[in-house]
């Protein structure tokens, strides 16, 4: 059914925009660490760029479940089933990674202070 290969991709969408919502925001939330940490002890300023890039790997992790997830739609042999299972992937994804990329940003900013 055509109709399916929608909830897949609805679950390719999920997982790439709720990823790259928390790393865009656990990247600007620690990065305003990092540039205090620049003010007060620059010394330091190598170890507080670590919650910046466990940030950014979360948008990697949104990418890679959705390319992977895009690759199993087919247009012919796609079930309802399957797409049910491709959105909750996305979703589970994308949404634990927005979760972390929140906690990442807190945390990063308010690790450094």
């Amino acid at each position: 059914a055509h109709s399916a290969s929608l909830f897949g991709f609805m679950g390719v969408a999920s997982a790439i925009i709720f990823a790259n919502l928390g790393s865009a925001y656990g990247t600007a939330k620690a990065g305003v660490g990092v540039s205090s940490m620049g003010v007060l002890k620059p010394e330091l300023i190598m170890k507080s760029i670590v919650p910046v890039v466990m940030a950014g790997i979360l948008g990697i992790y949104g990418l890679i479940v959705s390319v992977i997830l895009n690759q199993n739609i087919d247009e012919t042999t796609y079930t309802y089933y399957l797409g049910y299972k491709h959105l909750a992937s996305g979703l589970s994804c994308g949404l634990s990674s927005l979760a972390a990329g929140l906690a990442i940003g807190i945390v990063g900013d308010a690790g450094v202070r």
